[in-house]
């Protein structure tokens, strides 16, 4: 599809061109750069705790100084694995400062999802919060790569004047860990680091981000430091978000969308962040009204939460100019947007964006003075969508369903260690997504559904293979195959079906195997329905065909 098409309906207050802020460097420079103009400035807010961009600089170098003492450098793959909090700020800045990958590990992994990831992405470091430690103490026997652990206590960095109510993980009581470095101890024992590792930020890898590609269990996306800029000032400038905006992020940080609205978008554009570790409709309000935020990232049922909260009505939102929300669960439609503009008295709620992991998501924008509800906008800066047919690889016209084809200046390298998958997906510089989509005359994406059979459970990607390599631990299971299933709640629920072994036939209940999922794997990715079979379907050769489970 022709660029003309794709940027028909530019937004006209937005710049036609992509200038970067501060450059062409990696955000962690622009942190740096932040501290220099703006030292006294808040950069976050974390229920009541007021963190300057100094001290926030501050911080990011002294513990990149640690990690460096520790003989960690460029290239070494570092996870993150806690819930959203200032060190994961300081941790994810910190390990790129010495030129090091960020892997972003979701804080409701157990442990047989955590030694999965940690063989794959070979990681040597892993910086938890402590209620989270023992799962990772539990595998170390099995990780040959892990060197340490860091943990922190997450009420460490809040303020003895809370400003907002506080969730379970920041009433805990702070542990002593003597298998692990406490985070803010070896922050407060090291000096800044003197230089940050020189980086090239088109080719070095500073990001790996797990997801399914087309099939199979999660591979790490490698993302490189500019794939980060790009995305992020697209989004910044596609949006006019400015050192004046106040955001708010409850989005888990370990999610690419996330990280761009909650820890690269702030960093960018030298704004406000008021920081959540998770979602709660009255902390979400209280902060809303505190602070004055101006600008809100959410998914559907955040903002349905906030419409249904008691006494919403009279409650002071009106702060809020613009809510770029994404379709998780439940559709951001015209009425949810009609009724999010009354209770805000104004403010416009849209779909944010249509994007993947391998593209640093963000791929469009929609037009703020040109809203379509019911599509993610149109492409947004340096990017061409196409759609093609799915057998013939052809261009289709507008109004034609098809497979999304992506390119931008935010495509990935490559899955780490999977030439067969990358080469799949990562065609001539285009992503071939497997999502279905159609462009209209105005150059809007529909997104329509999956080519693959990925589940999406509330906002999480859930892939089938990884579900079933879990299930396959389980002494009673001789075959299992999972599909997704409707879910008004969470948009898609995990499904298994379950060849029994025989011995186990009559002696094992389905809820029993429930049971046990929802102790050995995240929340949004245990089977909610378990379904016992004599057989599975499959084609000759033994692949199941997931296609007649759906069906039946």
């Amino acid at each position: 599809m022709v660029k003309s098409l794709l940027h028909k309906s530019w937004p006209k207050d937005v710049p036609n061109e992509l200038e970067y802020r501060l450059g062409e460097k990696p955000l962690h420079e622009y942190l740096i750069q932040n501290a220099m103009d703006y030292p006294n400035e808040p950069a976050y807010h974390f229920y009541g705790k007021e963190i300057t961009w100094h001290q926030l600089k501050e911080k990011s170098m002294r513990f990149a100084q640690f990690l460096k003492n520790k003989g960690m450098g460029k290239g070494n793959r570092i996870a993150l694995f806690m819930q959203n909090c200032p060190q994961y700020l300081i941790g994810h800045y910190a390990i790129q400062m010495i030129g090091g990958i960020v892997v972003p590990l979701n804080p409701m992994y157990k442990s047989s999802e955590l030694e999965y990831f940690i063989n794959e992405a070979n990681i040597q470091v892993i910086i938890t919060g402590q209620e989270l430690y023992q799962l990772v103490a539990n595998i170390t026997h099995q990780v040959s790569s892990l060197q340490f652990v860091v943990t922190t206590h997450y009420a460490d960095f809040l303020s003895t004047n809370n400003t907002l109510p506080l969730p379970d993980e920041l009433n805990m009581k702070r542990q002593e860990i003597k298998d692990s470095f406490d985070m803010l101890s070896v922050i407060e024992g090291n000096n800044p680091i003197e230089q940050v590792e020189k980086v090239d930020i088109w080719d070095d890898v500073g990001l790996m981000v797990f997801t399914s590609g087309t099939t199979g269990r999660p591979k790490a996306a490698m993302l490189t430091y500019g794939n980060a800029l790009f995305k992020t000032a697209a989004s910044a400038h596609g949006y006019l978000i400015g050192a004046q905006d106040i955001t708010l992020a409850s989005a888990p940080l370990c999610h690419i969308a996330g990280m761009v609205m909650g820890v690269n978008i702030p960093i960018y554009s030298a704004s406000s962040c008021v920081l959540l570790t998770r979602f709660d409709p009255e902390a979400a309000i209280k902060a809303i009204e505190t602070y004055k935020v101006n600008k809100l990232y959410t998914v559907a049922p955040m903002n349905a939460a906030i419409l249904q909260y008691p006494g919403i009505e009279n409650r002071d939102l009106t702060s809020l100019e613009l809510n770029f929300a994404t379709s998780f669960g439940m559709q951001v439609d015209e009425e949810l947007a009609n009724a999010w503009e009354k209770v805000t008295d104004g403010c416009l709620l849209f779909e944010a964006s249509y994007g993947l992991s391998e593209t640093h998501t963000c791929d469009t924008i929609m037009p703020i003075d040109k809203v379509k509800h019911g599509s993610c906008g149109i492409a947004t800066y340096d990017t061409e969508i196409r759609i093609v047919d799915m057998e013939t690889g052809t261009d289709l016209p507008p109004g034609e369903q098809g497979e999304i084809v992506v390119k931008n200046p935010g495509v990935f390298k490559g899955y780490l260690n999977r030439p067969e998958d990358t080469a799949e997906t990562l065609r001539d510089g285009w992503v071939f997504t497997g999502d279905i989509g159609m462009l209209d005359e105005d150059g809007y994406l529909y997104f329509k559904g999956r080519l693959k059979e990925m589940i999406k459970s509330s906002g999480f990607s859930v892939f089938p293979e990884d579900v079933e390599a879990l299930l396959s631990e389980h002494e009673a299971i001789s075959q299992v195959a999972v599909i997704g299933i409707p879910d008004e709640v969470r948009g898609e629920s995990v499904k298994a079906f379950i060849v029994l072994k025989q011995e186990y036939k009559g002696k094992i209940s389905e809820d029993e195997i429930i049971a046990w999922s929802k102790e050995t794997m995240a929340a949004y990715k245990y089977p909610r329905e378990v379904e016992f079979l004599d057989s599975l379907p499959a084609t000759s050769s033994g692949k199941v065909l997931r296609r007649l489970l759906k069906e039946n």
